[in-house]
């Protein structure tokens, strides 16, 4: 890695780690928040999970279109830093407007949260994928400092989720503030950015070239695999509340997940290093196919261990899954599919699928943990993913093609879709 490529990636490495610090500040133990002090049920908490997906699907396609045109220029990230910045003060806010009316204040976190993190993440991550094909460093490299960064923040949130929820609406606006001025020193001069295109000049890509995505099989099938992994969003949303209620005490309980999801997500950054490498061995398929069944075996036994510690060990699985998921996704997107439609590809065919499947199964996770418990809910979400999982093994494309398949450009796509 040359001087060049060391300074984007130590640029972008830290864009990722403030990014994820100032997301997990506000968001890695908003359950609890939600529960214990603006006094929601599951089910509420389902529906403002449902909501922020909502926005999320429908900010992420505009958002990965906009990238596309975008290249490398930072407009679209300079908008989402400022939304990063107005997070703490929103959080601080949209307590009290919860309790004034579940509905309004529903509606009012999905259009913010999911425009600044569950959409915006999509954004920063395909701008580091991009920029680290074009400069020769591996993506996994960088992603694996956004999950330091969730680390870190989740170390201090479950502490002071006990304390005073408002310190860590504070640490996520300083840290905001962070990622605006490395954004701002973040210099894009590279020329003949992508491919043939140039840097600074639209890159001819037309709405008509990204809805011609939706003509193509090999989507559908990718479509298909993430309908299932995306699962592993609901399972998350309130993980927190199940593993605390295996505490006799509550407080010792947050604090616990505090520690657990720190720890988790300190082993997620190691997988992220070793992902590439082990993805580049398997191949990209199969990176797919193992991280769905990781997760499978994840879901399914958080509904038959029990214990703190069992549960814990079912939660730290992630840190193996995630890592391998999130590099075997772009290297199959890059090898499958037309590489200009890189963000379009990760915030539609990954991104987008989630927010829907999530702005759906919310509500009924939410009631199914209510009426039928965590464990019992925990085992149908499973079950889900290890059937599409099976399909996937089919439908999926190895990562031998044919090379004149392989080269097909979006003009030609276009002719044999025509005729």
């Amino acid at each position: 890695m040359n001087i060049e490529s060391r300074k984007y990636y130590a640029s972008l490495s830290a864009l990722l780690f403030f990014f994820f610090f100032t997301w997990s500040s506000t968001f890695s133990v908003v359950a609890i928040w939600l529960r214990k002090y603006v006094g929601l049920e599951g089910t509420d908490t389902g529906v403002i999970f449902s909501c922020i997906s909502i926005i999320a699907l429908c900010a992420q396609p505009l958002y990965g279109f906009l990238q596309d045109k975008l290249g490398l220029r930072k407009n679209l990230l300079l908008f989402i830093a400022v939304l990063l910045i107005s997070s703490g003060p929103f959080f601080m806010l949209f307590g009290p407007l919860l309790q004034w009316n579940v509905v309004i204040g529903s509606l009012a976190g999905g259009l913010f949260i999911g425009m600044t993190f569950h959409a915006g993440i999509g954004v920063l991550e395909s701008y580091t994928e991009r920029v680290s094909r074009l400069r020769d460093f591996e993506y996994g490299k960088a992603r694996m400092w956004g999950s330091l960064g969730w680390a870190i923040a989740t170390f201090f949130a479950g502490r002071n989720i006990n304390v005073d929820p408002n310190y860590n609406f504070i640490m996520a606006t300083v840290s905001g503030v962070i990622f605006l001025v490395i954004l701002l020193r973040l210099k894009t001069d590279k020329t003949n950015a992508f491919n043939s295109l140039e840097h600074g000049k639209p890159s001819g890509i037309t709405i008509g070239d990204a809805l011609q995505l939706f003509a193509l099989p090999r989507f559908w099938a990718l479509i298909l695999f993430v309908l299932g992994t995306c699962i592993y969003s609901v399972y998350d949303q309130q993980f927190m509340v199940y593993f605390a209620h295996q505490f006799q005490d509550e407080k010792m309980g947050n604090e616990m997940y505090g520690y657990l999801n720190s720890l988790q997500v300190f082993l997620e950054a190691g997988g992220m290093f070793l992902a590439p490498y082990i993805v580049n061995r398997i191949g990209a398929k199969n990176g797919l196919l193992f991280a769905s069944s990781v997760m499978a075996i994840r879901i399914i036994g958080s509904a038959l261990v029990e214990g703190p510690i069992m549960i814990s060990a079912m939660k730290l699985l992630h840190a193996v899954e995630l890592p391998i998921l999130l590099i075997a996704i772009f290297k199959y997107n890059s090898r499958h599919f037309d590489k200009r439609l890189s963000s379009t590809l990760y915030l539609v065919g990954f991104s987008c699928i989630t927010s829907i499947v999530a702005s759906i199964l919310s509500p009924l996770a939410g009631w199914g943990y209510d009426k039928i418990g965590f464990a019992d809910t925990y085992l149908i979400m499973g079950c889900f993913v290890v059937i599409t999982t099976i399909l996937s093994a089919f439908c999926l494309r190895g990562d031998k093609m044919d090379p004149v398949e392989h080269n097909t450009s979006l003009a030609e796509i276009k002719g044999k879709t025509a005729t």
